[in-house]
């Protein structure tokens, strides 16, 4: 089992900038790949960023260029570098780590950027 803990969620203006956390524990060995979705109001949950164990990276177009992901593998740590933020970015946003066998998510972290 391998469980998620997200942080670094918050209020913030539009163009400014958060970062967020996940750190990862348990089988942490099993995981292969982390990444980042999120989940607005009335939306489907959709993703955001992902990184492989090996920091190969994958972004969703509406991101691109204004967020970046990265690990920690030292610390079992992901981190979601959140820039020139718009109010369309306000969401709920999870972790997701991918093993072999299993999916995991986090509890989410609320992200509002206002206008």
């Amino acid at each position: 089992q391998v469980q998620l803990v997200e942080s670094g969620g918050g209020l913030v203006e539009a163009g400014g900038s958060l970062r967020l956390s996940c750190i990862a524990s348990g089988s942490v060995v099993s995981i292969n790949a982390m990444g980042w979705y999120r989940q607005a109001p009335g939306k489907q949950r959709e993703l955001v960023a992902t990184i492989t164990k090996s920091s190969s990276t994958n972004y969703a177009d509406s991101v691109k260029g204004r967020f970046t992901i990265s690990r920690d593998n030292a610390k079992n740590t992901v981190y979601l570098q959140m820039n020139s933020l718009k109010p369309e970015d306000t969401a709920v946003y999870y972790c997701n780590a991918l093993s072999f066998l299993n999916n995991y998510w986090g509890q989410g972290t609320q992200v509002t950027v206002s206008s």
